[in-house]
């Protein structure tokens, strides 16, 4: 019986695989086996760290407005009660860019804000 010559499609899956894990440390990028498995664990934590990031921005925009916002004499309120008052007046300024104003120029987002409150 003649000896049966192998594609290149499994070749070639295992290529793509190496590319893939070609960074990683160790056993983890040179052996079939364990690079796949570390594959599919790195796209699980990527999976899940996308949600995670959007969520720990907009706690840090949550938390910036929030500390400008009671760093201010003049202003008597706190975040939440900004973003009532933002929601009510049906402005379309997010978290993220009145955090970006918080930060770069006070005196602007406190305008921002008394114009809101009144």
């Amino acid at each position: 019986m003649t000896r049966v010559r192998r594609g290149y499609t499994a070749r070639r899956r295992r290529t793509k695989l190496r590319l893939f894990a070609s960074t990683f440390r160790g056993t983890h990028s040179r052996l079939t086996r364990t690079s796949t498995q570390q594959k599919m664990r790195a796209l699980v934590s990527a999976y899940r760290d996308r949600g995670r990031q959007k969520r720990n921005f907009r706690r840090l925009w949550i938390t910036r407005i929030n500390a400008v916002t009671r760093e201010n004499q003049r202003v008597l309120y706190s975040y939440s009660r900004l973003i009532h008052n933002l929601y009510s007046r049906q402005s379309l300024l997010n978290r993220k860019i009145l955090a970006q104003i918080a930060i770069s120029n006070k005196n602007y987002f406190y305008m921002i804000s008394n114009k809101i409150t009144k």
